[in-house]
């Protein structure tokens, strides 16, 4: 466990950095969204005094570069470890799912589509209102074994029952949380996580936010944002979330990190840096962001996944195939007697 970071030593880095990029910047629009982002993550550093919860730094783990379907680009953008530990994923390109084999022995492993779910013959009744192609992000299943997707455009949440080989599009009414909508309709539902009867789904960016909904009656109960102590000088991006042993998990793109929330009290119980991973990789990047999109949970261990946009590795220039990564999870240390 690393110690947690004097609060005026964060103060001052974070003014250096943002005052430095604000100097070097030019002025393209792509490059002041990043800006009001910067600044924006800076002013939530400076002015909230971060949690004391244990912080974790996550070292190197087991990596596989996962297969190109048909040789064409696949950004992955979400994970689901079913109880039989089949590891489930999609593209945010549409809507199949995928289960991914590790060839053993090997650094690679393969995407088999699951052509039961999710099927266009199974969408056709929402295909007029579809706006473009279908940016599925977060994979979660409930007690029933039911499968959600979250589909990020149109913001929808869509369900595949298995036994009856039908899909439903979720009649949520999310007036309690539009008020963190954003009319960007890439920074919309990233993640999604089913834990009893209650549905988490996690508002990207721009307003960060994770909304609670009722499976029963399809209402908004609640929403709620979680802050890492890890800094970040590009904002709050919830990439992902997975449900394990009753607490709810984020994966925080642009701190580098997970974090581990009890669902009752809607606090950090842990966090955990995986920045260090992400550097080994070395994927490169248009603009200063992360690349985790994918994350499941044991108690055990972490798995990731990334959403690399077609972005090659530094030293693998024509290999843009996303990672799987496999990492330790550390135990909590027991309290020493005072």
């Amino acid at each position: 466990m690393i110690q947690r970071r004097a609060l005026s030593q964060g103060r001052a880095l974070v003014q250096c950095a943002i005052f430095g990029y604000l100097l070097t910047a030019s002025a393209t629009g792509q490059e002041s969204l990043l800006l009001k982002a910067a600044t924006k993550g800076a002013e939530t550093l400076l002015q909230n005094d971060r949690g004391k919860w244990p912080l974790y730094s996550l070292k190197s783990g087991d990596t596989w570069l996962l297969d190109l379907p048909n040789g064409k680009e696949f950004d992955a953008s979400g994970l689901l470890l079913l109880t039989n530990g089949t590891l489930l994923t999609l593209s945010d390109r549409g809507p199949t799912l995928y289960s991914i084999r590790i060839r053993p022995e090997t650094n690679t492993a393969g995407l088999v589509p699951l052509t039961n779910y999710f099927t266009p013959a199974q969408l056709k009744p929402y295909a007029r209102e579809k706006f473009g192609y279908y940016d599925s992000e977060g994979i979660a299943r409930d007690d029933q074994g039911r499968l959600y997707i979250c589909e990020e455009a149109n913001r929808w949440i869509l369900r595949c029952d298995p036994a009856t080989e039908k899909v439903e599009r979720l009649d949520i009414d999310w007036s309690p949380a539009k008020k963190y909508f954003s009319a960007d309709r890439n920074a919309s539902f990233e993640g999604i996580a089913v834990g009893g009867d209650k549905l988490y789904v996690a508002n990207e960016r721009n307003s960060p936010v994770v909304i609670v909904v009722d499976l029963k009656s399809l209402q908004v109960l609640d929403h709620f944002q979680v802050f890492p102590q890890t800094p970040s000088f590009l904002g709050t991006h919830y990439s992902d979330l997975s449900w394990h042993g009753g607490k709810l998990w984020v994966l925080c793109r642009q701190h580098r990190v997970i974090v581990e929330v009890d669902p009752q009290t809607r606090q950090i119980v842990s966090e955990y840096d995986y920045s260090a991973i992400e550097e080994q990789l070395g994927y490169q990047t248009r603009y200063p962001v992360g690349v985790m999109e994918g994350l499941a949970v044991t108690d055990d261990v972490f798995w990731l996944v990334t959403d690399n946009n077609g972005m090659p590795r530094k030293s693998a220039l024509d290999d843009i195939r996303p990672t799987l990564v496999r990492v330790a999870r550390p135990r909590p240390r027991p309290e020493t007697p005072r």
